[in-house]
């Protein structure tokens, strides 16, 4: 891989990595209801989901997509089902000082599982594999590819957990919480924009 393309690659992970979606906005969620702490099993799942996202779709899952685009329909109605699930569930949230019991954040494994339904992280697999990797070297350049993704994303997933925490002292008040939470789930539902078209 040429210096130019792994800059290239370097600015398209950044870029993508920190640009809203599905899971950052998840993240910001998380960070101001629950902190920072109780949110990093979240943040771990998204970066080692992805980069294994990242190394199936290298490995053959994205042209088996391509062979069998029904697959691609199925993924794309259950990411959107699920996105409306959290979304749902984001909205009707109480914060953790009002006594909702059974409030807790994402877990390692749900966070890791949800990139594979996830519409922005498959594009961003594809795209990244496809543009990024070198037939005459592909294995090498593949791994390079998923571990740039692996370096940017857990910085990525820090900032917005982190920016939810700034916000938390100033949403401690119930209505102010529960209008960012409908606000988030609401974002979460446009998120699904890219799938409609």
């Amino acid at each position: 891989m040429s210096f130019e393309i792994f800059v290239a690659l370097f600015v398209f992970a950044a870029v993508t990595s920190v640009t809203p979606g599905p899971n950052n906005l998840m993240l910001l969620t998380s960070g101001v209801n629950f902190g920072f702490g109780r949110t990093v099993p979240h943040m771990a799942g998204v970066s080692i989901g992805f980069v294994v996202l990242l190394l199936a779709v290298g490995a053959g899952m994205g042209s088996l997509l391509t062979t069998l685009p029904w697959l691609y329909t199925v993924l794309k109605i259950a990411g959107g089902l699920y996105l409306l699930y959290l979304a749902w569930k984001i909205a009707t949230s109480r914060s953790i000082e009002d006594g909702e019991v059974g409030a807790k954040p994402m877990s390692f494994l749900a966070a890791a599982a949800f990139q594979w339904v996830n519409p922005k992280g498959w594009v961003m697999a594809v795209t990244a594999m496809g543009a990024y990797t070198n037939p005459a070297s592909y294995w090498l350049t593949m791994v390079i590819v998923a571990a740039v993704f692996g370096v940017l994303t857990a910085p990525s997933c820090a900032i917005w957990a982190g920016m939810g925490v700034g916000l938390r002292r100033w949403l401690s008040d119930p209505t102010r919480l529960h209008v960012f939470n409908i606000v988030m789930a609401v974002l979460l539902v446009a998120s699904l924009w890219p799938l409609l078209r």
